[in-house]
């Protein structure tokens, strides 16, 4: 979550706490590597996470709203391709500073 995110460990390890605190996830910890946590969501969350799901969807289809099919798919790729540009130099950063 940390890499995925580019959050703090400490923040991560704050809003697990509250989730959890929350009844929304749950932590596992791994028998084989005690580093390794499993986190899992629980029924309590379904409702928030298909709320953030449909507004990501709406979103997707206000910005999109008026282009063809084939200039949506241009679109989408090209935002991909920056997104994977975007995550290769902070991966550079990032060993950078190491």
């Amino acid at each position: 979550m940390v890499k995925i995110r580019k959050s703090t460990k400490s923040h991560v390890s704050a809003s697990l706490k509250d989730l959890e605190k929350k009844g929304l996830v749950e932590r596992i910890q791994s028998a084989d590597n005690k580093k390794h946590i499993e986190i899992n969501l629980l029924s309590k969350a379904e409702p928030i996470v298909e709320a953030g799901l449909k507004a990501q969807r709406q979103f997707a289809k206000n910005v999109l709203r008026g282009l063809s099919e084939e200039e949506k798919t241009v679109c989408i790729s090209v935002f991909q391709k920056i997104c994977n540009n975007a995550n290769e130099f902070l991966k550079k950063e990032k060993e950078r500073e190491v």
